[in-house]
């Protein structure tokens, strides 16, 4: 009997462990101030960023919290970012920051627990700088030409992939990096099978930059890292993107994810004295 009584307590451990893992926060939107940070570095620049602009202004005033915008990187201090649940960095491309000083802000910031949220081609910010590699999981290698595919969810007990469909066909462009880091866990995927592969040089770069994948590649994920709380999409290219349901309910609840996550911001804990700084894993 006392054998019995202890499985039954180790598998609800089991249980409460499982559920909790993706437990989403009980998120206070009058408490949550975002900053949609929209600089880019030389080289292209999205033409969809005042449309993500626009959309996450009408999500705060539907939902109740507060957003700023800016593309001016003096905004990267320690001071100013304190007031802020989370970052949003909407198709952010080459390197935003003008100094290490702001690099260095914006990491403290992560490591006094602060939130992050990244779309599109998030991935090929900040190119040169390790410290954000290792955050977003890698960095930006290629992708293929913009077309209709299929989006497979692959962690669908995920709160911030709730009620979005299973296997989602859209037009958009395949994301593929290099440089990969461990610890992002995933939660989409391309279906790279579901490419239009016909073309033969399309098809060589789609093999060469898949690398050890097969069928399925990151597309969404999360990732508590040095302190923070990231969740980041690469889908999202086309501006109309921003005005599609299915898309805003996709990024709302990322959103919505880290801001249940960032409890506070504890500058006490923050220990990089340098943007390189090595990670106190």
């Amino acid at each position: 009997m006392k054998r019995l009584s202890a499985i039954i307590v180790f598998i609800c451990f089991l249980v409460t462990s499982a559920c909790s893992l993706h437990a989403q926060g009980v998120v206070n939107w009058k408490n949550v101030r975002v900053l949609v940070y929209t600089k880019n570095g030389k080289g292209y620049v999205h033409d969809n960023i005042p449309s993500a602009v626009s959309c996450i202004q009408k999500l705060g005033q539907q939902h109740g919290f507060k957003v700023d915008t800016s593309r001016d990187a003096s905004v990267m201090t320690e001071n100013n970012l304190k007031q802020y649940s989370l970052l949003i960095f909407p198709s952010t491309n080459n390197d935003v920051f003008d100094t290490d000083e702001q690099r260095l802000a914006f990491r403290r910031y992560i490591e006094a627990g602060g939130g992050f949220v990244g779309l599109h081609s998030v991935t090929g910010t900040e190119r040169n700088w390790k410290w954000f590699k290792m955050m977003m999981g890698g960095t930006f290698s290629w992708h293929a030409k913009f077309q209709k595919f299929k989006e497979q969810v692959i962690t669908s007990s995920h709160p911030s992939m709730r009620g979005l469909p299973k296997v989602w066909e859209k037009e958009d462009e395949c994301y593929f990096a290099k440089e990969l880091y461990p610890g992002p866990r995933v939660l989409m995927a391309h279906n790279i099978t579901s490419l239009n592969l016909t073309d033969t040089a399309q098809k060589n770069l789609v093999d060469k930059n898949a690398g050890g994948y097969a069928d399925l590649y990151p597309s969404v994920w999360y990732y508590d890292f040095d302190g923070g709380h990231t969740w980041c999409t690469v889908l999202g290219h086309d501006k109309k993107d921003y005005s599609d349901p299915v898309y805003v309910k996709h990024i709302f609840q990322g959103i919505e994810y880290v801001a249940g996550q960032v409890k506070s911001r504890d500058f006490s804990k923050a220990y990089a004295d340098s943007r390189d700084t090595p990670v106190r894993f």
